[in-house]
């Protein structure tokens, strides 16, 4: 396509993936102080889905996700050039889940990486995706937002447990020439509120108490 023309990258494909164990309202009734009425009432969640599986990674949900969309849209996984995963629960420090999820779904062709945002992940993410299509060197990035959270909640903490599950979706992102896609992006981010929402250990600041 000629270089004048404008790229833009458009969503063509989503997969999706949950395990099948559920974690209901009634069951954290006997976890913690809570009850049915108040979780729905001020979050509208009456379940969320866990890994149970011993030995399963947030890989484990992302592989799933990607090849699902890869069969919507008929390709194979090693036509993917890039793979980037939007965790806070990767599968280890590393190598970077994206690479294991590589290796999983048969992908031999793409490099990949992590980013670690959060909540906001799945936007950075795509933004960094976006930009990878935009530059005309590679046709099809895969985006996925894939978290463990069982892995790291507190089940003793009513505030924050009752939010979430496991699961994963994906998107693909090929260029598009028709005005359709990501049009654009404004990013912001404010470190100073910390303090207010964060994981206490894990990090370099206070290591995990586990040695293996």
């Amino acid at each position: 396509m000629p270089q004048t023309q404008k790229i833009t990258a458009a969503i063509t494909a989503v997969g999706a993936w949950f395990p099948e164990t559920k974690l209901t309202n009634a069951d954290l009734e006997k976890m913690v102080d809570t009850n049915d009425e108040w979780i729905r009432s001020r979050t509208g969640i009456e379940e969320r889905r866990i890994l149970k599986e011993p030995g399963k990674g947030t890989s484990d949900l992302a592989a799933p996700a990607i090849l699902q969309l890869c069969e919507k849209r008929g390709i194979s996984p090693e036509e993917i050039d890039c793979i980037i995963c939007a965790t806070v629960t990767p599968d280890m420090v590393f190598p970077a889940t994206a690479n294991i999820i590589a290796d999983k779904i048969g992908a031999k062709n793409c490099w990949g990486f992590d980013l670690e945002a959060a909540c906001s992940g799945f936007l950075y993410s795509l933004t960094v995706g976006a930009t990878l299509i935009e530059s005309r060197r590679y046709k099809k990035v895969v985006v996925v937002g894939a978290d463990k959270m069982s892995s790291i909640i507190d089940y003793t903490d009513r505030t924050t447990c009752i939010l979430f599950g496991d699961a994963a979706a994906a998107v693909l992102l090929e260029p598009n020439t028709e005005g359709y896609g990501i049009q654009d992006s404004i990013l912001r981010s404010d470190g100073a509120g910390r303090e207010f929402l964060h994981m206490k250990a894990g990090g370099s600041v206070k290591p995990a108490s586990a040695r293996w």
